[in-house]
């Protein structure tokens, strides 16, 4: 069995690529996103419907319901069994997915996340209150991890200011010491590169066609079932058309709004890529689909460009 992973901003075709692949080399494809792992979220994550998916084992959606809780601790959980599945059938296994982040826990490893009294849970509450005094806070205690993330960053702040509280430990001593042993040791890393502009045109293309296929009908169904406490109700493409049914946004915006976000987005997947993943491949989608299946079909587990 060979693994291999398929990186590449929203739209760029990650998923046809995979597909295209999983076909030519009797693989399993199991899907990274952040979306796409809940059902009745079909048109806003751009999920491969069954028709789609062309009969291949797709691990990793429509996993969840809109209101239930996930981590990426659950897409180790997802991997080890994808791996499970492709050993057992004598398959290969294609990673896929826009949320890179997870891909490179798995990679690295994770860092265990302390235990948060109730105590130091309030605390936390009354420092995230005041941002720049945390990020300060942050400065001056742990200048590494200060020099990683935004000083509006209150996800990350707030996940350093638990650790620093909890633990009493300085949080990027604690991240190092603390992290488990990397869950995948030999993958093969690919990534689709797209042009700029190449890539803006696609995204309003997509967009438009989720509209056409009802987007507005899925995220009434959603709001109307679930409400909009789910973490994915906060996603692209749903909390623009819950600002359309709000009245600050027009019908008429919705597309240009969804694509001028997903397109910040493909540029912080671009960043994020670039920076946190070691060198491998890039191409578009003819070159990544020769260059793997010339890994595929190779004796060896080097990469031939």
């Amino acid at each position: 069995m060979k693994t291999v992973a398929i990186l590449g901003p929203t739209a760029s075709g990650k998923t046809a690529l995979a597909i295209a692949l999983a076909k030519r080399h009797n693989a399993l494809i199991l899907s990274l996103d952040s979306l796409s792992i809940y059902r009745y979220i079909d048109i806003a994550s751009a999920k491969p419907s069954l028709p789609e998916r062309e009969g291949i084992t797709h691990l990793g959606i429509d996993v969840l319901f809109p209101d239930e809780h996930f981590d990426v601790t659950m897409f180790f959980g997802l991997y080890e069994e994808a791996k499970a599945c492709a050993e057992a059938e004598g398959k290969n296994l294609i990673i896929v997915g826009g949320t890179s982040f997870y891909l490179k826990a798995m990679m690295e490893g994770l860092s265990l996340r302390p235990e948060i009294s109730d105590s130091a849970q309030d605390e936390i509450r009354r420092l995230m209150c005041d941002i720049p005094l945390a990020y300060d806070l942050i400065r001056r205690t742990d200048p590494s991890y200060a020099s990683k993330i935004a000083s509006s960053d209150r996800y990350r702040i707030e996940k350093w200011l638990e650790i620093f509280i909890a633990t009493a430990e300085i949080p990027s001593v604690y991240l190092e010491h603390s992290k488990q042993a990397p869950l995948i040791r030999e993958l093969a890393l690919f990534e689709i590169d797209v042009p700029r502009e190449v890539l803006a045109q696609k995204i309003t293309l997509r967009t438009q066609t989720m509209i056409k296929l009802g987007l507005v009908d899925e995220v009434f169904g959603l709001e109307k079932r679930y409400g909009r406490a789910p973490q994915c109700m906060k996603a692209i493409g749903i909390k623009e058309v819950l600002d359309y049914f709000d009245g600050s946004l027009k019908y008429n915006d919705l597309v240009e709004r969804i694509s001028f976000n997903t397109i910040h987005l493909a540029k912080r997947q671009r960043t994020f890529n670039a920076s946190q993943f070691p060198l491998h491949v890039k191409g578009d989608i003819e070159h990544l689909f020769d260059t793997i299946t010339r890994y595929f079909t190779s004796e060896t587990r080097s990469i031939v460009v």
